[in-house]
């Protein structure tokens, strides 16, 4: 695998910092657990779906915080601190786990949802209509007639 060495850019440029933070995580090792999918649902719409089996809602979080997403999940404990039966055998994963995705500007969260073991996240980018592309009409002008000079008599 290639590593990429930013230290010039650093030296060169102001302000790109969390650019150049992004690069550096997308080439370091991203954890395995839980696995997760990311979709596009539609030209502005997507969603994250993340296998959570054995998770209750009460046991996940999800925070939106300027463009972060954070996903945490963590088991609560029994109440009376013992297990009903002793687990000879745990091959289902139950820990806890955190996972962050770096959003785009202007994505919202605008639904989660759990179903048959899975976490769904809905997101939409709403762009605001000032930093929408816009049209300009162009206008012509009709050249101005030549003046007629009048005669001299």
């Amino acid at each position: 695998m290639r590593t990429f060495d930013l230290a010039p850019f650093y030296r060169s440029t102001v302000g790109f910092d969390r650019l150049f933070n992004l690069l550096d995580q997308v080439n370091g090792d991203a954890p395995g657990y839980p696995p997760y999918n990311i979709e596009r649902t539609g030209e502005n719409a997507y969603r994250i779906s993340v296998a959570v089996s054995g998770f209750a809602p009460n046991e996940l979080s999800i925070v939106a915080k300027e463009n972060t997403l954070t996903i945490k999940g963590e088991k609560v404990a029994n109440e009376n601190g013992k297990e009903k039966s002793e687990v000879l055998y745990r091959g289902i994963a139950a820990r806890a786990f955190e996972r962050a995705f770096q959003l785009a500007d202007y994505v919202q969260v605008k639904n989660a949802s759990l179903e048959n073991g899975l976490l769904h996240v809905d997101l939409v980018r709403e762009i605001p209509e000032a930093k929408k592309p816009r049209s300009i009409p162009i206008s012509t002008s009709t050249p101005a007639a030549p003046a007629v000079e009048k005669a001299a008599a």
